[in-house]
């Protein structure tokens, strides 16, 4: 395993002729050596181990991550096509918090993943996660206009759709201050650029709260976009604005005609 992880190829062929080395013995955490090379991308021990009867390509750790989740997540391209070529391989084989391959390589950014994972016709574009969070919720969360794009071509995604939290991915673009993002998402129809979240906290009102003054400007050019709007709270977006300190964006809602300076 300690072979396999570093990528020493001649180790790990060494080893294996041992007939006491068993190539399928798990960690504490219940990981294989070959998760442990596809994590970092060894595609040599992994075309090794994998030629070994018996290894099972598919297998899970503790917490439900294959072989092939931990390549997606870490961008390794070449592994991840080295896995799919296995029938035994599930594309779309979530973990136990319900995130799959495709939206563990959406989180992180990995553009080239996504591609090779969105071609596979098992592998569900819109499948949310344990939290209810979709693949295109995330890269939002990762500041990727190039994965939000690709995500948005397929059909059978809803650029709209909520988490349990009511958190759209317009949401979460407009809290970490994804001006892109935004502009990407708010060019889809579908797209509600003030829905609220479960605390009723718009896009807008999450924008100022962060102090995104670009999201802000954006958000404030929509008609559909209430300036005024408080939360559960009763907080309005300058409300939140002017109580962190986030003096730009305050001087952008506090001249908008519809926004009142004192609603109590």
């Amino acid at each position: 395993m300690v072979a396999a992880e570093n990528g020493h190829q001649g180790a790990v062929k060494i080893l294996l002729k041992r007939e006491e080395v068993n190539p399928n013995r798990l960690s504490i955490q219940g990981r294989t050596a070959l998760s442990c090379a596809a994590q970092n991308g060894h595609e040599g021990v992994v075309r090794i181990l994998l030629g070994r009867e018996g290894v099972n390509p598919d297998k899970a750790d503790t917490r439900g991550q294959t072989p092939l989740w931990y390549a997606a997540w870490y961008g390794r391209e070449g592994v991840v096509k080295i896995l799919l070529r296995r029938e035994e391989v599930d594309p779309d084989k979530p973990d136990n918090g319900g995130q799959t391959p495709l939206s563990r390589a959406a989180e992180s950014g990995h553009e080239g993943v996504v591609k090779i994972l969105l071609q596979r016709k098992e592998v569900h574009p819109d499948k949310p996660d344990h939290n209810g969070r979709t693949p295109l919720s995330l890269p939002s969360y990762g500041r990727n206009e190039g994965v939000t794009k690709m995500l948005l071509d397929r059909e059978e995604v809803n650029p709209g759709k909520a988490d349990d939290r009511g958190r759209t991915p317009l949401w979460r673009a407009s809290w970490y201050g994804c001006e892109r993002v935004v502009k990407i998402l708010l060019g889809r129809e579908e797209v509600d650029p003030d829905k609220p979240d479960n605390s009723g906290q718009t896009p807008l009102s999450c924008a100022a709260e962060y102090g995104r003054e670009g999201v802000v400007k954006i958000l404030l050019e929509r008609e559909e976009v209430n300036p005024n709007k408080a939360d559960n709270y009763g907080q309005t977006p300058l409300m939140l604005a002017a109580k962190y300190g986030y003096r730009k964006v305050v001087a952008l809602l506090q001249p908008h005609e519809a926004v009142t300076p004192n609603p109590i």
